[in-house]
């Protein structure tokens, strides 16, 4: 079925569904499905990989902030890691709240494989921006001020509605982003939509999970008096509304946005998506 035909069949007259939707929601649903057919081992390596690139942007932000003490220009360099994660594509654990759920939704995959991914992406990211930071901290002894003051702004902002609203618009941010660079085939625009989530994400400090656990851990590595406990308890919230923020505010809406693409996707697919795969 062209386009055009399942734009005629799913729209109508008032509310069309446009081509460019279309094309976006099965390019969405097809690397989703792609995504989740993995084998752990490839999903532990692209998760490694993943704590890896983030660190490149890690360092960038640090590099920057340590010259010019500007969050904002620090969070213009951040841009790089994720810039790294999309042209070598890895897998970052909070690049997951739209584009394998989609699958999913439209019956191309199943939770296990959801449930594997995201298990298996969250601890690689975290073990290889472990590795990286400590890394970074031999190499730049310097940045432990920037390391200290990051790593208090986030372990030491307690429990309270500020920071719960800052790690909901830190999840829905890079989901957001995500949903941007599936929107278009310019690799020209997706490092553009790259740089922009970084520059709001870093710049603006908002509360993510792997970005600023790899600041926090690069603290401990530096000596900052600042603990593991302290981190899981910040981590534990941090991690939960930045899914929140993510599947609520952007990938649910999409989701209803797209329900009649979505319900012709499920119709289509097969009823045991493992076995399929």
């Amino acid at each position: 079925m062209t386009s055009e035909e399942r734009r005629r069949q799913l729209g109508d007259d008032d509310a069309p569904v446009e081509d460019e939707i279309v094309e976006s929601f099965d390019r969405i649903v097809e690397e989703g499905a792609g995504r989740l057919a993995r084998s752990w081992l490839t999903m532990l390596i692209t998760g490694t990989f993943g704590g890896l690139e983030i660190g490149l942007g890690v360092m960038a932000y640090l590099a920057v902030l340590h010259d010019t003490q500007n969050h904002l220009l620090a969070g213009l360099a951040f841009g790089i890691g994720f810039i790294a994660l999309l042209l070598a594509k890895s897998e970052l654990f909070t690049e997951g709240f739209l584009v394998p759920i989609t699958a999913v939704a439209a019956k191309e995959a199943s939770i296990g494989q959801l449930m594997k991914l995201w298990g298996s992406t969250l601890v690689m990211n975290l073990v290889g921006g472990w590795v990286f930071m400590w890394i970074v901290v031999q190499a730049f002894p310097q940045w432990k001020p920037e390391l200290a003051a990051a790593a208090v702004h986030f372990v030491g902002a307690g429990f309270s509605w500020q920071t719960v609203c800052l790690a909901v618009l830190g999840g829905s941010t890079i989901t957001l982003m995500t949903r941007m660079q599936h929107g278009t085939d310019s690799d020209a625009a997706k490092i553009i939509a790259a740089i922009s989530g970084g520059f709001l994400l870093a710049g603006l400090q908002l509360f993510h999970s792997i970005l600023d656990s790899l600041l926090i851990f690069g603290a401990i590595h530096a000596g900052v008096a600042v603990t593991y406990a302290e981190w899981i308890g910040w981590f534990g919230y941090t991690l939960l509304f930045n899914m929140l923020g993510g599947l609520l505010l952007v990938t649910a809406l999409r989701l209803l946005r797209n329900k009649d693409l979505i319900q012709e996707r499920r119709q289509a697919a097969p009823d045991d998506p493992d076995a399929a795969r």
